[in-house]
C-alpha cells in the first residue's frame, strides 16, 4: 500500500473539495464541501455519539430510493451551520445539477450534511455558517485548485475546531491498493477526547502511517509532555463532534458504503481517544465515484481496512497541520505548540516555537 499523489481526499478521482471560513470579528468557524463527479456519488453514512447534528442521512439508508449524491457539507454552527448545505443545494441547482423531479432545469440537488459544535469560539455566539458561506465553499470546490491536494489544518469547517485541549482541524489522506483501487479520507478533527498519549505526548495516529509518512515527527521531550499534561488537566471538556468523508474509485452500493463507514469509524477510534462520547455527534459519509469495477470479497475487506486506515492518519494531518488559536475561552495551542519538541529534527535544539506542520498540504 502507497499513499496517492497528493496524499488527500482529492486523489480519488472525480472528487473536488472547497473551503470557506471566517475570522475575527466574533467570528472563527468555517465550511467545506465536498463535490462527487458529474452523475453525482453512491453514499453511505454511520452516526455515532450522543449528539449528532445531520441533514439528509435518512437518504443513505439502502431502503431509500435515491441512488446517488451530489455533495457532501461539513460545517460549523452545530444546528445553525446546516444551513450552509442550502447554499451549496442552491448553487448545485442553478447549475443544474440535481434529482431530476421534473421538466428541463428541475432538480432538487442532494446534499447530505453534517455540523460540528464551535458556537462562539471566534466571540460571538451568533457568528456562524449559513447559506452564503455554503456557496462560498461550492464556489472554491468548482474554482481552480478544487480538484488538487486538499488545504488542512484550520481552514474551512476545520477553522474553529478543537481536539481535547488543543487546536484542531481539517486532515486528509489517501491509499492506493496493490490492485490500483484509491481509498481516501477527509476528517474534521473537533473531539472532546485527545488525540495524544498523555504519558508519551506521541500522537496516537503517528503509529499508524505509512512508511515515511510521519517520519519528521519525534517524540517529544518530557519536559514537554508534562507542561501539556498540566495544562490538559486543568482543561474542560467542550461540546464536540468528529466528522468524516470517506471516498474510494471502486464501484460499491450504498449498503457497502454503509459498512465503509462503520469501518472508517474504527479508524477514528485509533486517532481520538476517548471517541463517540455523549458531548459528540461523530458521523463519516462513505462516497464510491464507480470509476474502477465492483471488488470481490478480498478486493472489499481490502477498501474496508484501507478506510480506518486512512481516517486514522487523516486524525495525525489534521493536528500537525493545525495552527494555534485565540478563542473566548482563551488560546488553544496547536499540537506542535503544545508539544515544540516534536517537530524538532534529530540534534537540533528545541524549539520555543512550533514547526512546520508535517503532510499540512495548504
Amino acid at each position: 500500500m502507497r499513499p496517492g499523489p497528493t496524499n488527500t481526499l482529492t486523489d480519488v478521482r472525480g472528487l473536488r473539495v472547497g473551503h470557506a471560513e471566517r475570522r475575527g470579528g466574533g467570528w472563527l468557524s468555517g465550511t467545506t464541501v465536498v463535490l462527487a463527479p458529474d452523475g453525482g456519488a453512491t453514499a453511505g453514512v454511520d452516526v455515532r455519539g450522543g449528539g449528532p447534528g445531520t441533514r439528509e442521512t435518512d437518504l443513505l439508508d439502502p431502503r431509500a430510493m435515491v441512488p446517488r449524491v451530489d455533495a457532501v457539507v461539513l460545517s460549523g454552527g452545530s444546528a445553525f451551520g446546516l444551513a450552509a448545505a442550502s447554499g451549496v443545494a442552491d448553487a448545485l441547482a442553478a447549475d443544474g445539477t440535481g434529482l431530476p423531479v421534473g421538466g428541463p432545469g428541475e432538480v432538487v440537488p442532494i446534499v447530505p450534511a453534517a455540523v460540528i459544535f464551535d458556537l462562539g469560539r471566534g466571540g460571538d455566539f451568533t457568528c456562524r455558517p449559513g447559506p452564503e458561506l455554503g456557496a462560498a465553499a461550492y464556489a472554491a470546490a468548482h474554482g481552480d485548485g478544487g480538484d488538487g491536494p486538499v488545504a488542512q489544518g484550520c481552514v474551512g469547517v476545520g477553522t474553529g475546531a478543537r481536539a481535547g485541549t488543543l487546536k484542531g482541524g481539517v486532515g486528509s489522506a489517501s491509499a492506493v491498493l496493490d490492485d490500483g483501487t484509491t481509498v481516501a479520507a477527509l476528517v474534521v478533527v473537533n473531539a472532546v477526547g485527545s488525540c495524544v498519549d498523555p504519558s508519551t505526548g506521541e500522537l496516537y495516529a503517528t503509529r499508524f502511517g505509512l512508511p515515511g509518512e510521519f517520519d519528521a515527527v519525534r517524540a517529544p521531550d518530557p519536559a514537554d509532555v508534562e507542561r501539556a499534561r498540566a495544562a490538559a488537566a486543568a482543561g474542560a471538556p467542550s461540546l464536540a463532534t468528529t466528522l468524516a468523508v470517506v471516498a474510494t474509485d471502486a464501484t460499491l452500493t450504498k449498503a457497502q458504503c454503509a459498512k465503509v463507514a462503520g469501518i472508517a469509524h474504527d479508524g477514528m477510534a485509533r486517532g481520538i481517544r476517548p471517541v463517540h462520547t455523549m458531548l459528540d455527534g461523530d458521523t463519516v459519509f462513505a462516497l464510491a465515484t464507480g470509476e474502477r469495477g465492483e471488488p470481490d470479497l478480498a478486493g472489499l475487506q481490502s477498501v474496508l481496512g484501507a478506510a480506518g486506515d486512512c481516517l486514522t492518519r487523516a486524525v495525525g494531518h489534521a493536528l500537525l497541520a493545525a495552527d494555534g488559536a485565540d478563542t473566548r475561552d482563551g488560546r488553544l495551542p496547536s499540537y506542535l505548540e503544545a508539544y515544540p519538541s516534536a517537530g524538532r529534527p534529530a540534534g537540533a535544539a528545541t524549539r520555543t516555537s512550533a514547526g512546520p506542520a508535517t503532510g499540512g498540504g495548504r
